[in-house]
């Protein structure tokens, strides 16, 4: 309240302005010199610089310290952000993996008995010509002699029996991930001029796991047969994998 008086002979006027800056009203309360005589209230004021600088005075604003107190948050938090991106960033597959999502190959210069080595997101793709020799001695094995009785085809379900017709689309032909299903190591194919292992298919020399010419795990600690892509036929001698 900023109380302001003015004498007039005997009578004494007092006008008073409301300071809440939502309604600027004049009080005049007049005296004589035996007491109060009338009460007058509901002048509405214009505001004045004077007036805004009081009614500021008494509303909150932030000061210095809260100001270094909100910009030291949005520091740290950006900071936090640009510091976490790199390892997700990381999760992410990288443009080369994305590239080779989907490969397609041509298989026409591979002869039977021969085995060619592919790339596909990030592993060795075997892509095998087996030889009729090789397809009878692999039809001729139960699945309920096997480690493991699961085709592993990605083109088939999840159930499907690990025979020698279900690891293939065409008999002549044997695509499988090159990665033993041990600790991952790439195993080494058998040929007739250098025999790996007992079964005439890969041998992972880490560990000793044998495969067949299905590439099914016959011996050895790896527990799954070689993986089957996910691949199609999209001529006599061109396969798409993936």
């Amino acid at each position: 309240m900023g109380p302001a008086h003015k004498s007039a002979g005997r009578l004494k006027i007092y006008a008073a302005s409301c300071r809440n800056p939502l309604h600027n009203r004049l009080s005049i309360l007049a005296f004589s010199s035996y007491g109060p005589r009338y009460f007058i209230a509901g002048a509405r004021l214009a505001t004045t610089d004077e007036d805004t600088t009081l009614a500021n005075a008494t509303s909150p604003e932030p000061t210095r310290r809260d100001f270094l107190y909100i910009a030291t948050g949005a520091a740290a938090t950006v900071g936090v952000g640009l510091a976490a991106w790199p390892f997700v960033d990381q999760m992410n597959p990288t443009s080369a993996v994305l590239a080779m999502a989907s490969i397609e190959v041509d298989v026409s210069a591979i002869r039977p008995g021969q085995q060619v080595i592919f790339k596909w997101r990030g592993h060795p793709l075997f892509v095998r010509r087996r030889t009729a020799k090789e397809v009878a001695e692999a039809r001729a094995v139960p699945p309920s002699d096997l480690p493991d009785g699961l085709a592993r085809n990605a083109n088939l379900t999840d159930t499907a029996p690990a025979t020698d017709a279900n690891r293939t689309i065409k008999p002549e032909w044997l695509v499988v991930v090159g990665v033993c299903t041990h600790l991952g190591c790439t195993p080494t194919v058998s040929t007739p001029q250098s025999p790996q292992g007992s079964y005439g298919g890969w041998l992972c020399h880490c560990h000793g796991s044998e495969y067949d010419t299905a590439g099914r795990i016959r011996k050895g600690p790896a527990p799954q047969n070689l993986a089957v892509p996910p691949y199609a036929f999209t001529g006599p001698t061109k396969i798409k994998i993936g």
